[in-house]
């Protein structure tokens, strides 16, 4: 008998087995009961991958809720700001593909300050200076065209260039009062002055430029001849090559100046009900894995880390433009505004 072997009464076994058992059970039901809430904007078929790794490595059941194409990123913030009114957040964690309406709602008193380990290596530009969010893995701003319409030679590399007469009536992007459309236009505020971008503006609408409800639907329409020019971000080129649609890309060039990079960005929202788990998915948000699996995923973000996106040349951003994220931040319902009177 197994108790005689150890030499301990069998009633001592027996508790012993038993305290063992019941230790296990409490480990497991803690576990399985670990939980956090993440408000999520980028697509759903890229984050996924990234957040069942989160509950394999932590054993912490993810809850997302995730925005749609049309209603991108704006949908969620409301979502935030209506529960923060009610003095009821559902959220622990706001992971967002965008960063303009990430800095308004930390201006708002939404975000929780937080540094973790796995921020200290990421780039001071792309973080809130109090730290109430952290960015990484780009996309960029970009015009994409029909390869079947339009020459590589031919195609428009600066956002000047789609004033140009010729293009007139072949030209469609997405409305500006979602996704990444708006900050995209406020950057134009800020960049060229607001003078300038209203000349810009109206340029757009004396060319025939049509609104869609998001980026991928501007992509769609240009592969299938509907239009043969639209401006987008990266990852809908991607998306559509893997597709095999035609359509191929160049960088939007602000005035010869560089090209618009927009970061993730993740965030604690401010009382939420479960810290230390919505802190571990936001440390697993931010590390080196994540930016490797963002950059090898159908998206194809670049890493801010250089030693990461060193390895992802293929997906480099050439001449990033030196922005104020916080000044295109305050020019958001500006541009908003005057690219709706205008372009409607």
């Amino acid at each position: 008998m197994l108790h005689r072997r150890l030499g301990i009464p069998l009633a001592a076994l027996t508790c012993i087995l038993l305290a063992g058992l019941g230790a296990s059970c409490r480990r497991g039901a803690r576990s399985r009961g670990r939980q956090v809430v993440l408000y999520c904007s980028v697509d759903q078929n890229i984050a996924e991958p990234v957040v069942a790794a989160f509950e394999r490595h932590t054993g912490i059941k993810v809850l997302a809720r995730y925005d749609t194409e049309a209603s991108k990123t704006v949908g969620l913030v409301q979502r935030l700001r209506s529960e923060a009114r009610s003095g009821r957040p559902a959220a622990d964690v706001f992971w967002s593909s965008e960063v303009f309406y990430t800095i308004r709602l930390a201006r708002e008193g939404l975000l929780e300050p937080h540094l973790p380990q796995a921020a200290q290596d990421l780039p001071a530009q792309f973080a809130d200076p109090q730290r109430r969010w952290h960015g990484f893995a780009l996309r960029a701003r970009v015009i994409a065209y029909n390869t079947r319409r339009v020459r590589p030679e031919e195609a428009p590399r600066r956002l000047e260039d789609l004033l140009e007469s010729k293009w007139r009536g072949r030209l469609v992007m997405a409305a500006p009062e979602f996704g990444t459309t708006g900050g995209d236009v406020a950057s134009w505020f800020v960049h060229y002055g607001p003078k300038r971008a209203r000349e810009i503006l109206r340029g757009l609408k004396a060319n025939g430029i049509r609104l869609v409800d998001g980026n991928s639907s501007a992509v769609r329409s240009v592969a299938r001849g509907q239009a043969d020019i639209c401006l987008t971000d990266t990852d809908d080129v991607y998306a559509a090559r893997r597709n095999g649609w035609p359509v191929a890309m160049n960088f939007l060039d602000q005035g010869g100046d560089g090209v618009l990079v927009i970061p993730n960005t993740v965030a604690l929202v401010r009382g939420a009900a479960r810290p230390a788990e919505a802190k571990a998915l936001v440390a697993f948000l931010l590390s080196a894995r994540v930016e490797e699996m963002l950059a090898r995923s159908d998206s194809h973000n670049t890493p801010v880390r250089a030693s990461l996106a060193g390895r992802f040349e293929q997906y480099r951003i050439p001449r990033v433009l030196k922005v104020d994220y916080q000044a295109v931040a305050d020019r958001l319902a500006e541009a908003v505004r005057a690219a709706r009177e205008i372009l409607r």
